[in-house]
């Protein structure tokens, strides 16, 4: 709000200049000169002022009218934010991929929403990037190597990948034998980097199918298309089934991808705080898919 504004509402209170500039902790003379100035701006005189009384013009009083309630509406404002800045409430963006979401976080969404009616959950599930920056998103659940530097992230909990094929499927002899093979994965996900008892692996083909699902990618795989790259929350239960079977079980991915909550550096909402500390305690000290 322009502080001219803020002041004529309370040379308007006071009906002093003098008053105003006391309160305001400015000089009277300072008060005219940017009631004068106010005037100058909006071309009308709101204010009648001799040396003994001080009155509204018609449309002084209009715009007095008018600026009264739009202040009062700014203070409503910053009442509300101000007691949410304790009390989780109001919206929460938050985005994860469609697997991980869907499987380890919607199942899990109602004691916190329990705990917390007021918040307004607007959960987005999708494989592509999620911007935290540029789409305003309080927190990201992302998969990854590391956290970028414009980011503030918390690691949640590890993220194990391995090799597996439906259980038909004509396995490879060893990693060179791999490259043969019908490899499955979602764009932008190869190459695979791959960590085994002689060293790194580094399997760089395009996918037998051309997707932009990583679940499309799981269902091709149990259908029995070929080998994918899988993290552990996803396929655990298929492995502990036997729909799926290991593929060179010696080789697997990097151990450094983890399972990540970021968001935008600086202070957040109370909101956001209270479903990280609830993401933070969900999967420790081991996550269900590591058991």
């Amino acid at each position: 709000m322009d502080p001219d504004i803020v002041l004529f509402a309370e040379v308007v209170r006071t009906a002093s200049l003098s008053a105003a500039g006391r309160s305001m902790g400015i000089s009277p003379a300072m008060v005219s000169k940017r009631i004068a100035r106010l005037e100058a701006r909006l071309g009308v005189r709101l204010l009648n002022r001799t040396t003994r009384r001080l009155d509204l013009t018609a449309r002084g009083a209009a715009y007095h009218r008018d600026m009264v309630e739009i202040l009062a509406a700014i203070r409503d404002a910053e009442a509300r934010v101000s007691e949410r800045a304790d009390t989780p409430a109001g919206p929460l963006r938050v985005s994860a991929p469609t697997s991980f979401g869907r499987l380890h976080i919607a199942p899990h969404l109602k004691p916190f929403l329990d705990a917390y009616p007021a918040i307004e959950l607007d959960l987005d599930l999708s494989d592509g990037f999620s911007d935290v920056i540029g789409d305003r998103l309080d927190l990201a659940i992302r998969i990854a190597l590391a956290v970028p530097p414009s980011l503030t992230g918390y690691r949640l909990a590890d993220s194990r990948r391995v090799l597996c094929a439906a259980p038909n499927y004509s396995a490879p002899n060893d990693a060179a034998d791999l490259k043969e093979h019908r490899l499955l994965a979602a764009k932008g996900q190869m190459p695979w980097r791959l960590a085994g008892p002689d060293g790194d692996v580094t399997i760089d083909r395009r996918s037998y199918v051309a997707t932009n699902s990583s679940e499309v990618v799981r269902e091709l795989t149990l259908a029995g298309v070929g080998i994918a790259l899988r993290s552990l929350w996803d396929v655990s239960a298929d492995l502990a089934s036997g729909r799926l079977v290991r593929v060179l079980p010696e080789l697997a991915g990097s151990a450094e991808v983890g399972i990540y909550a970021v968001h935008a550096r600086g202070p957040v909402s109370s909101g956001t705080t209270a479903l990280l500390d609830y993401l933070r305690g969900l999967w420790s000290p081991m996550p269900p898919w590591e058991s």
